[in-house]
């Protein structure tokens, strides 16, 4: 990776980094429902690359509990500080945008919610329930905070049973300080080997690479997943959002990415994307099988 680092430092983004603009009916058609009935996405409020092609497949992602996060990670472009009140009728309103747009596997996620004693558990729990009774036909996968380590917390989502539950590590142990300053490395693999302890069939793990790691650290961090029964894999590019969050210390070739896939593959995991544009929610309807 250091050739990449060196080859792309200054420079614009590569040619592989650049994405086509979304298309196709269905895009058309879910992009219209959006925009008429307001629904909150983080397709569009975080401009994926990866809209159009998800869309189309009936895929989908949905931010919970504001978007104000008490943490502050140097990677994410969400807003940092004093979080509003919880929205109680947030879980309907959720599965009724589920239900408008008829997404057939949809991706949940939330900001952390520290301020909150059970750290917004309880919301993410009634916001599966109301998916299940709404879209009794949707499959789902949750991405989650590390809820801090509290097992009370956890076992709510184990007890919603989605089909998938994904907690990201994000970066390799040594830079994991910097680049999610409040989370902990090994916190969060705790946090995944708990869920395969609870019964939870299909759990999911993902990285961003470009932030200074080296291909040892990668390797290192796909073994620490794998010892904590890690399924499903996700490793992409990580791009700046703004200029006040961590710079981009390299962009990995899609080679390199191939590499990393067949060394998950050769690890065990049951499914690994890996490519300069998978984001967490990349193809997600076809890790549940």
């Amino acid at each position: 990776m250091e050739t990449v680092e060196k080859e792309h430092r200054g420079v614009g983004k590569p040619k592989w980094i650049r994405v086509k603009l979304p298309t196709g009916k269905k895009y058309t058609e879910l992009r219209g429902l959006v925009d008429q009935y307001k629904l909150n996405t983080i397709c569009t409020s975080g401009s994926c690359p990866n809209m159009g092609e998800c869309w189309a497949e009936g895929t989908a992602t949905f931010m919970i509990l504001g978007n104000i996060c008490t943490r502050s990670c140097g990677f994410c472009g969400v807003k940092t500080g004093r979080p509003v009140n919880v929205d109680w009728e947030e879980p309907e309103k959720v599965a009724r945008s589920i239900k408008i747009m008829k997404i057939k596997h949809a991706v949940i996620t939330s900001v952390d919610r520290d301020d909150l004693k059970d750290m917004g558990s309880i919301i993410w729990s009634e916001t599966i329930n109301a998916i299940r009774r709404l879209n009794p036909d949707t499959t789902l996968e949750t991405l989650i905070p590390d809820f801090q380590g509290n097992h009370t917390n956890i076992n709510r989502i184990v007890e919603a049973a989605p089909e998938v539950v994904s907690h990201n590590v994000e970066t390799v142990r040594r830079l994991t300080r910097e680049v999610r300053i409040q989370a902990k490395y090994d916190q969060s693999l705790a946090v995944l080997r708990y869920l395969k302890e609870m019964g939870v069939n299909r759990t999911k793990s993902g990285i961003m690479l470009g932030l200074g790691e080296t291909e040892e650290e990668v390797f290192e961090t796909l073994h620490d997943l794998r010892k904590a029964e890690v399924d499903v894999v996700t490793i992409g590019q990580y791009l700046q959002p703004t200029k006040k969050h961590l710079p981009v210390k390299s962009f990995i070739t899609p080679d390199t990415f191939q590499k990393y896939e067949a060394v998950g593959k050769d690890l065990g995991f049951r499914h690994v994307e890996s490519g300069p544009l998978v984001r967490s929610s990349y193809k997600a309807h076809k890790h549940i099988h």
